[in-house]
C-alpha cells in the first residue's frame, strides 16, 4: 500500500535532516521521495503528522525477549508489540536464552520466529563461548554466516584472560564486533547494589566501583593487542567512563552504550528496599550517574539502550538481594531519551541519533536512517505527549 506521511518534522541525523519535510513510500515499503511527491504518485492512505516527530525507527542494542526458555516472562510476540509500542523498529537479543544461541540453527530460529510476527526486526548477538561457560569458543564464523550481527558473553564472565584473548583475536581475524559486559566476578561476590552508603545503611551487599573498573581495564588491554572491534555495554561508573575515553583518545576501536535507567536514576532511588530498582550493573552515585551523562553529551557513549529484562510479577516480590535484578524498559528508551532533552541536557537530534543512526553504525547496519530508495523504518511520536506510566499502561 502506497503511503504518505505529511505535516511532520524529520529528524534524520544520518542525513543532517532536521526539518519540516513529507515522505512518499510505495507498495513495496521503500522510501520513494523526501519533501515533494513525485510525478503521479498517488497515496493510498496518508498520516498526518502534524506537531509531530518523524525519525528512523529505533534501535535498541540489547533487549531480553525471554524466549526461548523463559516463556512464563514473556514472549517473542509480547516483546515485539511492545517495542513497537515504543517506537523500537530493531532489537538485539543476546545469547543468554535456553537454549544459548550459540548455534547457527538456534540464530536462525529466533530471526524466523521474529519475522513470523513481523512487528520488528531481531538481531541475535552469537555467544563468545560454548553454552556461555568461558571455556570453548563458539563457532563465531558459522554464527555470523546465519545472521549473528556481534558476539558476546552476555553477563556470563569470562575469568580466563587467555580465552577472552582467544576469542578476541578470532572476531578481529573475520572483522567482527565484540560486545563486553565487564564486570569482574569476584569483586561483584552476592552484591546487589553499588558499594556505598546506601548498601551500608541498608545492610545489603556492594558491588564497588572497582568490580566494573577492573574488568574494563583488562578488556582494553586485550583490545589493545588484538585491535578487536569491541563495545562496551552499560557502563556504569565514572571511572570506566574516563577509561573508555582515554582509550578512543589513543585510537583503539571501542565505543559504549549505557542504559537509559542509569542516566536518570541513582542509589538514592532504592529507598527501603525498591526491588525495581534492582538492576544489573547496579544503580551508582550521584556522581557517577553525572558522569554518564557528560558522557553521552560529549560523545565518549554513542547509544542509549533499554537493556530491557521482563520478569513475571512474583520475580520482585522477593527480599532485595533475592529479587531477579532488571526492568522492562522498551517502552521508556525514547520518553527517558527525550527527557535529557527537555532538561536541555542535548538537543533533539543528537538524542535521535543516540537511538539510531549510532546503533546502526556500531552494528554496521544499513536501518538508522531514511532516504530514498532505503527501506520505510520510521517511527512518529509526538515530542509534548504526556502519559504516567503505569503496569496497566504497559504492553510488557
Amino acid at each position: 500500500m502506497s503511503l504518505a506521511i505529511r505535516g511532520g518534522v524529520l529528524v534524520d541525523p544520518a542525513n543532517r535532516v532536521n526539518a519540516k519535510r513529507d515522505l512518499y513510500i510505495d507498495t513495496e515499503g521503500f522510501v520513494v521521495a523526501v519533501g515533494r511527491a513525485p510525478r503521479g504518485f498517488k497515496a493510498r492512505r496518508t498520516i498526518d503528522a502534524t506537531n509531530k516527530i518523524v525519525c528512523p525507527g529505533l534501535i535498541d542494542l540489547r533487549a531480553r525477549l525471554r524466549e526461548p526458555g523463559l516463556e512464563h516472562k514473556a514472549t517473542l510476540e509480547s516483546e515485539l508489540r511492545a517495542a513497537v509500542a515504543g517506537g523500537i523498529t530493531t532489537l538485539c537479543c543476546p545469547p543468554d536464552t535456553m537454549p544459548v544461541i550459540d548455534t547457527p540453527a538456534m540464530a536462525q530460529m529466533i530471526q524466523s520466529r521474529a519475522w513470523h510476527f513481523g512487528y520488528a526486526f531481531i538481531h541475535p548477538f552469537g555467544a563468545l563461548t560454548r553454552d556461555l561457560k568461558g571455556q570453548q569458543l563458539a563457532d563465531m564464523e558459522a554464527l555470523d554466516d546465519a545472521g549473528c550481527v556481534a558476539f558476546t558473553n552476555a553477563m556470563a564472565p569470562v575469568t580466563n584472560t587467555l580465552v577472552m584473548r582467544r576469542a578476541m583475536e578470532y572476531a578481529a581475524s573475520f572483522d567482527l564486533s565484540v560486545f563486553l559486559h565487564s564486570e569482574d566476578p569476584w569483586l561483584k561476590a552476592d552484591g546487589c547494589c553499588h558499594e556505598g552508603e546506601i548498601s551500608a545503611r541498608l545492610g545489603l551487599p556492594g558491588i564497588p566501583e572497582a568490580a566494573e573498573t577492573v574488568a574494563v581495564a583488562r578488556d582494553l588491554a586485550l583490545i589493545d593487542q588484538t585491535r578487536v572491534r569491541a563495545h562496551f555495554c552499560g557502563l556504569s561508573s565514572a571511572r570506566a567512563v574516563q577509561m573508555v575515553a582515554e582509550a578512543q583518545r589513543r585510537g583503539l576501536p571501542v565505543s559504549a552504550d549505557v542504559t537509559a535507567h542509569h542516566l536518570h536514576l541513582t542509589e538514592h532511588d532504592i529507598g527501603y528496599f525498591d526491588t525495581q530498582c534492582h538492576v544489573q550493573p547496579p544503580l551508582r552515585s550521584r556522581r557517577d550517574r553525572d558522569a554518564l551523562r557528560r558522557a553521552v553529551k560529549q560523545g565518549v557513549i554513542t547509544a542509549i539502550c533499554s537493556d530491557h529484562q521482563p520478569h513475571e510479577p512474583d520475580a520482585k516480590l522477593a527480599p532485595f538481594s533475592d529479587a531477579e535484578p532488571g526492568i522492562s524498559g522498551l517502552e521508556t528508551l525514547l520518553p527517558l531519551t527525550l527527557k535529557l532533552v527537555n532538561e536541555k541536557l542535548i538537543p533533539l537530534p543528537q538524542a535521535i541519533a543516540l537511538l539510531t543512526q549510532s546503533p546502526a553504525d556500531i552494528l554496521g547496519l544499513e536501518s538508522g536512517r531514511i532516504g530514498v530508495g532505503a527501506t520505510a523504518d520510521i517511527c512518529i511520536f509526538d515530542p509534548k505527549a504526556l502519559w504516567t506510566l503505569t503496569a496497566a499502561s504497559m504492553t510488557s
